[in-house]
Parts: C-alpha cells; structure tokens; sequence
C-alpha cells in the first residue's frame, strides 16, 4: 500500500465543482452555481503565477494526488503573510496570526500562513512539484500532509467538530501506509508544535489507526 497513484489526470476545478454540487446542504436555498468553478480555479493558479507567489497546496485536493475518493469544496495553500498582502484580487474574510480564509470568484479559498513554524517547516522540507491535469503543482508531500493532519486533530476534537474529525482520521487512515518515513521522525517533527497532553492524544491516535491498518492488511492477505 505504499505506493502513490498519479494525480495527472485530476482537474483540481472539477473536483471542486463535484464536491459543491454533490453536498446536498449547498441545494437548501435553491439551485447551487457551481458552473464558474473551475474557471474561477484556472483564474487562481495564472494569478499565484503572474505575481510569482510561492505556495504549497495542501487540503483535499492536494490528499487526491496520493488517494482516490477524497471530496472536497474548497482549495487550500500554505502562503506567506506577506504574499497575501500582494494578492489583492483575493476578498479576506477572516485571518489570525496563522490562518486566513478568503473568497475569489466565488471560490473558497483556506490559507495556512507561515508564520507558524510547522507549516513554514512543511513548506520547505515536505512538498514537492507534482502534476496535475495540465499544470505543475507545488504539493505538499504524504509526510507533510499527514503532520498537518496530526496538529489539527487536538484543535477539532476540543471544539467537537465531529464531522471534520472524521474525515481527518479517514485521511490518515489512507495516508499512512503511503509514508516513506518512519513514524518516529514524523513525530520529532511535530513534538515541538502540541502540548505534551496533545502530543500524547495524537500518538495514541495514530497508534490506533496503524492497528486498523494492519488488521486491514492481515485481512486482505488472507483472501489472496
């Protein structure tokens, strides 16, 4: 299971319009207007271009490039703060010292900014340039998403967004047996960002999950 499927034919613009158009919560005040989305996608990535803007793709579009199956709405980069303020097309519509969300063309568009030192880290030890249907990607690698995943984990759970909980362990559940390094140097890397309770609760996590995985694989293996 260690091995990557090639995300070269994925649309990122229609993966995002898919998962608009297929949440049924988005049809609750009528027809959803999903049809300028991948335009809008296109209009994004020549911008991050034409002003020379170096990011990291991260998020569910990025996870596609390494699993099949993850839904997503919306499109996600790790960015300086100072790259942001260049980015004048893009509407703020909320930051902290670490995050931002934003609007362009009707896009949602979720920042991770770099002044956190754990995605500066990712940004410049865990992400590659990847292909994706017709355009080359700067990526986060399954390294760096999974420690963006495993920082999160504490946060959601202490705000019960159960929902995101989820679907983050669903991802690490894919994720992991796609990680070429040791689980022991993941976890230096991100020692230094959680608390000691957190740091625990997100090794018992992994731990947990690593079991499910090799109970999956015991099984698979006894039915070839």
């Amino acid at each position: 299971m260690k091995t990557t499927r090639s995300g070269e034919l994925i649309d990122i613009g229609e993966v995002i319009q898919s998962g608009v158009v297929f949440d049924f919560k988005n049809w609750q005040g009528g027809a959803v207007d999903a049809e300028h989305l991948p335009q809008a996608v296109a209009h994004l990535f020549a911008l991050l271009e034409n002003k020379n803007i170096e990011y990291v793709l991260v998020g569910g579009v990025a996870i596609l490039h390494y699993v099949e199956g993850r839904n997503t709405q919306d499109i996600n980069f790790i960015l300086d703060a100072e790259a942001l303020e260049k980015l004048t097309e893009l509407e703020v519509v909320s930051r902290d010292e670490y995050f931002a969300q934003a609007r362009f063309q009707g896009l949602r568009v979720d920042l991770l900014l770099t002044r956190h030192a754990l995605f500066r880290r990712v940004r410049e030890k865990y992400s590659a340039t990847r292909a994706f249907q017709g355009r080359q990607v700067r990526c986060a690698t399954v390294e760096g998403l999974l420690l963006l995943k495993l920082f999160a984990l504490p946060s959601l759970y202490r705000r019960g967004n159960l929902d995101k909980v989820a679907l983050y362990e669903a991802d690490l559940f894919m994720l992991l047996p796609r990680m070429t390094l040791s689980p022991d140097l993941l976890f230096e890397e991100l020692r230094p960002h959680l608390s000691d309770s957190d740091f625990g609760e997100v090794r018992k996590i992994t731990d947990e999950i690593r079991q499910r995985i090799e109970r999956f694989e015991r099984k698979r293996e006894e039915k070839e």
